[in-house]
């Protein structure tokens, strides 16, 4: 009736319904938001109670399974999901996209704050940090299930995947200090500037640069995109616009404090 540790991905089975490594993971990322959502608040003049903060937490939940659902529905395996469109709702099978992510979380927090729409720069700010150790549990999750490893190395920390030839860079255990670092740099950032929404720039233009430099040493789940002058991972083609994006709003937002009838940020 209980197996503990019965693979590799899953914690634990009950009865015979499997708990994975995943969904402990994410559960813990969203417990870990809820817990700092109100106390970062105060970085942005922000005095919301625990429940609004529960309303925007639950729109974000939804935006990263249904976002991140269809983002690799979408953009990584398009051919097959249109011919097995049903499957697409079998998230317990794996297949999610940090991308798609991207573009749900702040559409479903969007439409819950769409009659504060003011307030949406403080709480993009406001959660770039929790979204950054909840990307970084994640990738955690990736490491137990061995999975996203890299290209083959030399290096005494490669790691041995099974059935997989050669020692490999640890791609999630890289991805992971990658996601601490930008938590660290977003929460001193928070800290110490008062202009809405460059936090949540910084955020943008950090992940897509450093995803962007990672994918080269990361072994390619899936083919390659041939641009004529150069040829990029999906990864790097879909991080592109976070890049584009993060540097547009970081000018704007700048631009947006200290235009008239504006305060200047310190």
């Amino acid at each position: 009736m209980f197996e503990l540790f019965p693979s590799r991905a899953v914690a634990f089975s009950l009865f015979g319904f499997d708990i994975h490594w995943y969904g402990i993971l994410y559960l813990l990322a969203f417990v870990l938001a809820g817990i700092l959502l109100p106390k970062l608040q105060r970085y942005r003049g922000l005095q919301w109670t625990g429940e609004r903060w529960s309303e925007v937490l639950v729109a974000a939940v939804l935006g990263v399974i249904v976002g991140g659902r269809l983002g690799y529905a979408l953009l990584y395996e398009p051919a097959y999901f249109f011919a097995h469109p049903w499957e697409i709702l079998a998230v317990w099978q794996g297949g999610m996209s940090s991308h798609g992510g991207f573009i749900g979380v702040p559409l479903a927090i969007a439409w819950t704050l769409r009659k504060q729409r003011d307030a949406w720069l403080a709480v993009a700010d406001t959660a770039v940090v929790p979204i950054a150790l909840g990307l970084a549990l994640g990738r955690f999750g990736n490491f137990i299930n061995q999975e996203l490893y890299g290209t083959v190395t030399t290096l005494s920390w490669g790691i041995a995947i099974p059935g997989v030839e050669g020692l490999r860079h640890p791609i999630p255990l890289y991805a992971i200090g990658k996601n601490l670092l930008i938590a660290t740099v977003c929460f001193w950032h928070l800290r110490k500037t008062s202009i809405p929404g460059r936090t949540f720039a910084i955020f943008l233009l950090l992940y897509g640069a450093l995803r962007f430099m990672l994918e080269f040493i990361r072994e390619p789940t899936h083919s390659l995109v041939d641009l004529g002058v150069l040829t990029l991972t999906r990864g790097q083609l879909f991080t592109i616009p976070l890049l584009l994006v993060g540097g547009a709003l970081y000018v704007w937002a700048g631009r947006r404090m200290h235009s008239p009838g504006s305060k200047t940020a310190l």
